[in-house]
């Protein structure tokens, strides 16, 4: 599904990923852990064609993803990975369905199917009446459940998550957490999760600790 290959990147003088080696199942819900500054989201921005690596390679369903010209690349991002951020990042102006519907528009998809696959979506992870809401009047637990819809929309191979729990209460936190192994049994969704969360952590296929810059053997 993925596979990363002596991954570098530094900001100025200043090394934050020393050479990483990593391959993902499809359908494996990986944690990648560590302490503030190892480089996770780094690494998990550079998985996401968010970042450039100064060096390596990153393997998509076996396309090397940073080999297409940068149109190419934003096209592949938008259909093949899906993007769950803690700060669940939704348009406050536009409701719950049509933040859930804007990746699929971007990609030029049919409104109308678009629409569908939206209210499907919500439906399956417990939204259908809240549809027509905007962020600011869902609780977290719900807005952080559109961010998810939202990265579903396009049917990605891959979604990836970024502290994805840290700004929610302990049930809300477990509630997500019980999704996205709900989401891998219902339709063998792969996802890569960056945490500091030890539950779910623990709870993953596979957890990788990053340190220093590099995987902790």
């Amino acid at each position: 599904m993925l596979r990363a290959t002596n991954l570098e990147k530094s900001y100025g003088d200043l090394p934050v990923l020393k050479g990483i080696d990593l391959e993902i199942n499809k359908s494996e819900i990986v944690a990648i852990v560590g302490a503030s500054g190892a480089g996770k989201s780094t690494l998990l921005h550079i998985l996401g064609t968010l970042d450039v690596p100064d060096k390596g390679k990153v393997f998509i369903q076996d396309q090397d993803v940073f080999s297409q010209s940068s149109r190419n690349l934003a096209a592949f991002r938008n259909k093949s990975i899906g993007f769950v951020f803690q700060f669940h990042n939704l348009l406050p102006e536009f409701s719950a369905l049509e933040n859930v519907m804007i990746p699929g528009l971007i990609g030029k998809g049919d409104e109308t199917e678009v629409r569908q696959r939206a209210v499907s979506i919500l439906e399956m992870l417990g939204l259908k009446d809240r549809m027509d809401h905007k962020p600011s009047e869902l609780s977290g637990g719900e807005q952080q459940r559109v961010a998810v819809a939202r990265a579903m929309i396009n049917s990605p191979a891959l979604i990836l998550a970024d502290e994805p729990s840290g700004n929610l209460d302990s049930k809300n936190a477990v509630d997500l957490h019980n999704l996205f192994f709900q989401l891998r049994k219902d339709i063998g969704q792969t996802f890569i999760i960056v945490t500091h969360n030890e539950e779910l952590a623990a709870m993953s296929d596979r957890k990788i600790e990053l340190k220093d810059g590099r995987i902790k053997k």
